[in-house]
């Protein structure tokens, strides 16, 4: 009954508060960390050199946090119970419910992004990711589901984003994205099943150095399916202290600053993507996969442009269901019905990030 409030709940508030967000009387904002899985962090490009005889306005502003370039990280969740619910029929109401201990769901986190075009009227950003979540499940023999888990869960993504000033109050922004994501560990596992293709564009006003804002549209896997949804992109500086970093309903982060060399954020991230399991009991199965993340991330400078970035928080679980389709069609029934439980969850990379 709570996950299903919860369903109906979460798009109605994120959605809320994305009204407040466009309103400049109520809400500021600056960027955040890049992942290239549907609405993502548009602040990793090179420097736009603006001159006296053509201004445009440049894709960043004051203060904001680093734009990292080089990212290596690892991240894990505390063990937790799954509760998975098989329907043989769906339309039947047959249904067997098994639950275990999920003793490991942790894995490396890779990112590369660098600006190929980088010039006063343009900027080419191409950026490449690995996720890698491994999984243990306690008895993981128990169903088919739990065994194609242990194979871990995998997310290769490419993503190419383009910021065009028009002049030096307005910008477009537009991302295309394209992951591969399923339980593959070779080449030959590889499917054009696994793969999505999300997508967002942006049109925005910079009023000033430390505030720009803008409205778009997005196609996005983040709550685990497809969506067709309204995006708020909105970073500014309140002074040297204070920020918020925002891409709504993607992320959100209030900032603030110690000096030029450590940060601390807070906020939320919703995270996730569809997941081609391959054949799991003779059925194709697709994982819908979607969490939101409230957390803190400290971010400190190592030394030059190396620094440090630890993160901790909740992982809730929005949606972690499995499919005989990638997006909703026909009647949408589940084969299997997972419920998570909502443990406490980690993150430690070391970045390199531009200057």
């Amino acid at each position: 009954m709570m996950r299903n409030l919860t369903r109906f709940l979460l798009p109605g508030t994120l959605l809320a508060f994305s009204y407040v967000l466009a309103d400049p009387a109520c809400a500021q904002t600056v960027p955040a960390a890049p992942d290239s899985l549907g609405l993502d962090d548009f602040s990793s490009f090179g420097n736009a050199d603006a001159t006296a005889n053509r201004p445009y306005a440049s894709q960043k502003v004051l203060s904001q946090s680093p734009t990292k370039l080089i990212s290596v990280g690892y991240e894990a969740q505390l063990p937790f119970d799954l509760t998975s619910v098989r329907y043989d029929e769906p339309t039947s109401g047959s249904r067997q419910e098994t639950t275990e201990r999920v003793d490991r769901f942790a894995g490396l986190r890779l990112g590369f992004n660098a600006p190929v075009v980088s010039n006063s009227s343009l900027i080419l950003n191409l950026g490449l990711t690995y996720w890698n979540t491994g999984v243990r499940v306690a008895n993981a023999e128990r169903t088919p589901l739990f065994k194609t888990l242990e194979d871990g869960l995998r997310s290769t993504g490419f993503n190419a984003t383009v910021f065009r000033p028009l002049n030096d109050k307005n910008f477009l922004l537009v991302q295309g994205n394209v992951d591969l994501n399923g339980t593959y560990r070779r080449f030959s596992d590889v499917s054009s099943e696994a793969l999505t293709y999300s997508g967002t564009a942006i049109y925005g006003w910079k009023p000033s150095e430390a505030y720009m804002w803008g409205l778009g549209v997005s196609r996005t896997y983040r709550a685990g399916q497809l969506l067709h949804i309204p995006v708020v992109y909105y970073f500014r500086t309140f002074n040297p202290k204070w920020g918020v970093e925002a891409i709504f309903p993607a992320r959100v982060n209030v900032r603030r600053s110690f000096g030029a060399n450590s940060l601390l954020m807070f906020g939320y991230e919703l995270e996730g993507n569809a997941y081609y399991l391959g054949p799991v009991n003779g059925q194709d199965v697709y994982l819908r996969r979607g969490e939101l993340k409230p957390r803190i991330t400290y971010e400190r400078q190592l030394t030059g442009f190396i620094w440090l970035s630890a993160q901790a928080g909740l992982r809730y679980n929005y949606r972690f269901d499995a499919f005989r389709t990638q997006n909703p069609s026909g009647g949408n029934n589940p084969l299997y019905e997972n419920e998570l439980g909502n443990p406490l969850y980690f993150n430690l990379s070391l970045n390199l990030v531009s200057p």
